[in-house]
């Protein structure tokens, strides 16, 4: 009978803490559950192998970019420093990952000059072509090459969209481009708790 008692108390938690989870109201689209973006496998702009469990216990927003892009991903990168900034202390639970969608273009050396330029904690991550795709299509993202005038030229379209984990690595985010710092900030800290 104890063991009983003890198995539904157990139930009855689990079922309070996800009705919980579940009352939360975000400013970000909540795409909890969703069944896509499981992690990667890329390098980061330092060579270090990396995959979405190595950053258990902060949050983490990903974002897909390149560095020749004129308007998205600086501001966007821009925005997540203030964010940073906006969560004080808690700010050194928030991990941001930057995956390059122009990895002709954006080695290692080029990810380590950009990206921390932003805030030092900030992580640039790249693949070959093939992990790029892999990776782009792990979590339906979209990005093509647009040529230019020249070779070099080029451009990139790409989704603007931002993916938030919880620090336990479950998708539950989505940012839309140009939701305000104070709103995702917000969002934030009800998954830091």
């Amino acid at each position: 009978m104890r063991r009983l008692q003890t198995f539904a108390l157990g139930l009855l938690l689990v079922f309070l803490s996800a009705c919980a989870e579940r009352g939360l109201s975000f400013n970000g689209v909540d795409i909890t559950g969703a069944n896509f973006g499981a992690g990667f496998h890329l390098t980061d702009h330092t060579g270090k192998a990396r995959q979405l469990s190595d950053f258990r216990g902060k949050a983490v927003t990903l974002f897909f970019g390149y560095t020749h892009c004129p308007d998205f991903c600086p501001t966007s990168l821009a925005g997540m420093r203030e964010v940073k900034r906006l969560l004080g202390p808690q700010g050194d639970r928030l991990q941001v990952l930057f995956v390059t969608v122009d990895p002709a273009r954006d080695t290692q050396e080029v990810l380590a000059n950009y990206v921390p330029n932003f805030d030092p904690s900030f992580i640039g991550l790249r693949g070959d072509d093939a992990q790029t795709a892999e990776v782009g299509r792990e979590f339906k993202v979209f990005f093509q090459k647009v040529q230019g005038k020249t070779p070099d030229s080029y451009t990139m379209d790409h989704s603007a969209s931002t993916f938030v984990f919880d620090p336990q690595g479950r998708l539950r985010l989505m940012f839309k481009y140009g939701m305000e710092p104070a709103a995702m900030a917000d969002d934030l800290r009800k998954l830091l708790g």
